[in-house]
């Protein structure tokens, strides 16, 4: 099945919709290919937050419809570049246009891929799972307690995936980018998830608001996007072999 043929199956409608995405694409797409990478991962999480939708969660219908609104921003980013380029959301072009280049590393891809779907993509998706299921991010506990269980999740994932990163998840950023560890490593995709959660809280206090809240969004966008060209620059010559 071709790229394209793949994206016209989007959007999801559930997890197994999202799964089959997912899996087309990582069996389509060469390993020289750095979406590859993200989707990878993205795949790996995926399969692990299923398992424990229903499981271990107060609100496992809330959890099972934000993967499904979260995974079609990403569907519709890709479908997007297969159009053009410049209608790619900001934070998403430097991973999508960078995505055959030689001289950067697996990890950076995937780190890519992470920074614009949860910065960019996760406060949005928050916003419309919320907005289809009733209630608000402001005040609802039981969900933001939900969501941030999906950290252990993450964790446990990190783990599992480090093999399919050349030298290893971690140990590719400890050798590209100074002495992170597995912790510090975990803590800023924490950390970038409690942000996407209060910027959902402040994208639905804008609702009332629109031209302020889009302001706010595309400004959001583009810092994302920004950080993105940091994550991909080339810094390992050997990362050809990617």
């Amino acid at each position: 099945m071709s790229f394209s043929q793949i994206l016209a199956r989007a959007p999801a409608h559930s997890i197994e919709d999202v799964l089959a995405i997912m899996t087309a694409l990582d069996e389509c797409l060469p390993d020289t290919d750095g979406l590859k990478w993200f989707n990878h991962l993205y795949l790996r999480v995926t399969v692990s937050v299923r398992e424990a939708v229903g499981t271990r969660f107060v609100d496992p219908v809330f959890l099972a419809r934000l993967d499904v609104v979260f995974a079609n921003l990403y569907f519709n980013a890709l479908v997007a570049a297969a159009t053009d380029m410049r209608t790619v959301p900001a934070a998403w072009r430097p991973l999508l246009q960078s995505r055959n280049a030689r001289g950067i590393a697996r990890i950076q891809f995937a780190l890519a891929g992470m920074n614009a779907h949860i910065n960019r993509d996760l406060p949005d998706g928050i916003v419309q799972t919320f907005a289809a299921l009733g209630g608000n991010p402001l005040t609802d506990a039981v969900r933001e307690n939900d969501f941030n269980s999906v950290n252990d999740v993450l964790e446990r994932v990190e783990q599992e995936v480090k093999g399919a990163f050349a030298v290893g998840l971690v140990g590719e950023i400890d050798r590209l980018g100074g002495q992170a560890d597995d912790a510090v490593a975990m803590w800023n995709v924490r950390a970038a998830r409690s942000a996407a959660w209060t910027n959902a809280q402040v994208l639905w206090g804008l609702q009332d608001i629109p031209r302020l809240r889009d302001r706010f969004f595309a400004k959001l966008d583009g810092l994302v996007g920004m950080t993105g060209q940091g994550l991909l620059l080339p810094r390992d010559p050997l990362a050809s072999k990617r």
